[in-house]
């Protein structure tokens, strides 16, 4: 499996995703755009992860790059790679396939439930039944923007600041606005990065409570981040 990981700041990695990717045999590549703003070709790629980060998928004036990156993207889409977007990836996939990217209703920082959305209810893609995220689960989430749902695409998780949490376009392309890949270690990279951001709201926590999350959480979302990677990746 031929994996390329956009990166777009140093303390929003991979993560728990690339203990799954050694345990699959991957290669894995990296564009850092914060070093190297060069876009990587998309025809060897067999799963392309576009992380987190914390610019807007509006800020070309200050990163050029946002547009080679969206074009990228685009391309991976169309010749119908597996594509995983989070956070910012996420509103970067909805901005390629011409969703509105936009401040949300409510700035979203800390540990907060999203519920999965049933099939059922989020209708059907292209290629066939969307991902299942649980009834309800705790995840990890650092945003102050959303997405609107690109057309084709369906909902699969919502919560109550945001209507939007996560969707599946086709079979094979996801995108989420919460972050299932953390560790204890890249929370505290991140929470160090944005202490500035942590202004206490409803949807708000401090450093201290995102901190004491338990071990068990971060092991129930890397699970989930890795049945995740299998539907998009393995056997498609």
């Amino acid at each position: 499996m031929r994996v390329h990981v956009l990166q777009h700041v140093p303390f929003e990695g991979l993560g728990a995703i690339a203990a799954w990717l050694d345990s699959h045999g991957a290669t894995v590549t990296t564009t850092r755009f914060y070093e190297d703003a060069v876009p990587p070709a998309v025809g060897p790629i067999d799963l392309l992860i576009v992380m987190g980060g914390p610019m807007s998928v509006h800020d070309e004036a200050f990163h050029p790059w946002l547009r080679d990156e969206k074009r990228v993207i685009a391309r991976a889409i169309r010749q119908e790679k597996a594509v995983l977007g989070i956070c910012l990836g996420a509103q970067l996939i909805a901005a390629a396939l011409g969703a509105r990217v936009s401040p949300s209703r409510e700035r979203e920082i800390g540990w907060f439930p999203v519920c999965g959305v049933s099939p059922l209810a989020g209708g059907t893609t292209a290629g066939g039944t969307p991902f299942g995220f649980p009834a309800e689960c705790l995840v990890f989430h650092w945003h102050g923007e959303t997405f609107a749902l690109p057309a084709g695409a369906v909902r699969l998780a919502r919560s109550e600041a945001c209507p939007n949490q996560a969707f599946q376009y086709g079979r094979r392309v996801v995108g989420l606005q919460f972050h299932l890949e953390m560790t204890p270690g890249t929370v505290r990279e991140l929470v160090e990065a944005g202490r500035g951001e942590l202004v206490q709201s409803r949807f708000v926590q401090t450093a201290e409570e995102i901190l004491a999350a338990p071990k068990t959480r971060y092991e129930q979302n890397n699970r989930l981040m890795g049945e995740l990677l299998s539907f998009l990746a393995v056997n498609p």
